[in-house]
């Protein structure tokens, strides 16, 4: 595929962004001599820029978000459709693809039951949040009102997410923070922090135990988790680590709470990073993939028991959940999120995932054998990290500037491939792989070889 004339059309979008537009993530010095970057069209896995370039995305639109791929045209169709018919009421009343998405939503949720709608990772976490609150208000004094999460793992940009953020360059310089946040152990063997450990899970898991006896179980009411830590660098807690955690939440009276912004529909080979684990969660947050980038959509999902605590005194009006979020009156969201799941079924994606993720998985461990560059290859169904390092017997981590020229060594050959970034301070060494669900063998296997010839233009 072409585009035509890309330099003439898109001039003038160029320049609109280069003076006008303030970028995710970005320093902006070097747009005073050259231009930013625009993406102006994508199909499936590929995307082109304003100047006609070509490239393989493989971290499905920069934040593991587009799972369906780009140019989904029935799910245009479907967001089209619900804007004319009904698009928008605040949330206080109901609307039809509300209604039909929470539906389809809980079938695919053994133990859930109620949906609440956000538009983004960062608002829904801070929904389960405030809840936590309100519970400790309601049920124990206000007493029981801290919330745990967990070192490299991340939950949003505000300020009160940034309190449970366990990334300490994406935090410099923003506090003072919310109170009431506490940070555990990570989970990461090969950083562990347990050398004398006979099981690495379990160590790991009862890190947070301490942490809850140090702070006083009565005074905990939630701990926070990614499945899998994704931006902090995609990592897979040992199996024994998982079980361990359940038993100590429900020893202590805690609610445990699942981030699925990243690993949620499908990322991981299955509709949500926790099913691979037997986990029963109190509160799941999801964004991202939930609509795969067509609309902005947001859930927080919660059992019946969390539901009932609002409704248990109705003669106080400051009992129920007193909150809103205007754009979860949307119905462009709830529209696209049914759309999308119904690809996901219709396609076999959740198999294609599993299958794609074993052979990049596959060709990341057959690179790791020729490139001493790599220290460890990690993930779980197209959620796939690659940590880089100097040296191999001390894993020191490769320097950063050279963790950056890899990709950009894999870009300049039509890849787009990410990497930890402003999260942890001498340690983003890992390179980020989250190529879309529908990824071929052909793709993936274009992905892995477009890495190998990057790697060796940095390390040889």
């Amino acid at each position: 595929m072409t585009l035509d004339q890309p330099r003439t059309r898109f001039s003038d979008a160029v320049r609109a962004d280069r003076a006008h537009v303030w970028h995710h993530l970005t320093q902006h010095k070097p747009f005073e001599t050259s231009d930013p970057g625009l993406l102006v069209k994508g199909r499936g896995m590929r995307v082109w820029d304003a100047d006609g370039a070509e490239f393989l995305d493989a971290v499905s639109g920069g934040v593991w978000t587009v799972n369906v791929g780009y140019g989904r045209l029935s799910i245009a169709e479907a967001v089209k459709e619900a804007l004319v018919e009904m698009n928008f009421f605040a949330q206080t009343t109901g609307s039809v693809p509300g209604a039909r998405f929470a539906e389809k939503l809980i079938e695919k949720m053994p133990g859930m039951s109620r949906v609440y709608y956000g538009s983004s990772g960062t608002e829904v976490n801070e929904k389960a949040w405030k809840m936590v609150r309100q519970i400790a208000a309601l049920r124990h004094g206000g007493r029981k009102s801290k919330i745990l999460y967990r070192q490299r793992d991340y939950h949003g940009s505000s300020v009160t997410a940034l309190a449970a953020c366990g990334q300490a360059e994406r935090v410099r310089d923003y506090g003072p923070f919310t109170p009431g946040f506490v940070e555990v152990p990570h989970c990461l063997a090969y950083r562990g922090q347990y050398p004398d450990a006979q099981d690495y899970g379990l160590a790991a898991a009862d890190a947070i135990e301490e942490v809850i006896l140090r702070e006083g179980p009565d005074t905990v009411g939630a701990l926070c988790l990614e499945p899998i830590t994704a931006g902090g660098g995609v990592i897979v807690p040992p199996e024994t680590y998982w079980p361990r955690v359940q038993e100590i939440c429900a020893k202590y009276d805690i609610l445990l709470h699942l981030d699925e912004v990243v690993c949620g529909l499908g990322r991981t080979g299955d509709w949500f990073g926790y099913q691979h684990y037997g986990l029963r969660p109190d509160f799941v947050t999801m964004a991202k993939g939930v609509a795969s980038g067509y609309a902005a959509i947001a859930c927080l999902v919660t059992t019946e028991e969390v539901f009932d605590t609002f409704k248990e005194a109705p003669e106080d009006e400051m009992s129920h959940f007193r909150d809103i979020s205007t754009y979860a009156g949307c119905t462009g969201g709830p529209a696209a999120a049914l759309e999308n799941m119904r690809i996901i079924e219709d396609e076999g994606l959740l198999a294609n995932t599993r299958a794609m993720g074993a052979r990049l998985m596959a060709n990341l461990r057959d690179l790791a054998d020729r490139h001493a560059v790599i220290g460890e290859v990690r993930g779980k169904g197209l959620l796939c990290g690659v940590e880089l390092v100097a040296d191999r017997a001390s894993r020191a981590p490769l320097a950063e500037a050279a963790v950056q020229q890899v990709v950009a060594e894999a870009r300049a050959r039509g890849l787009i491939i990410g990497k930890t970034a402003r999260a942890l301070p001498g340690m983003n060494n890992t390179l980020c792989l989250a190529p879309a669900l529908i990824a071929t063998e052909a793709e993936i296997d274009q992905i892995t070889g477009t890495l190998d010839e990057a790697l060796t233009a940095v390390a040889g």
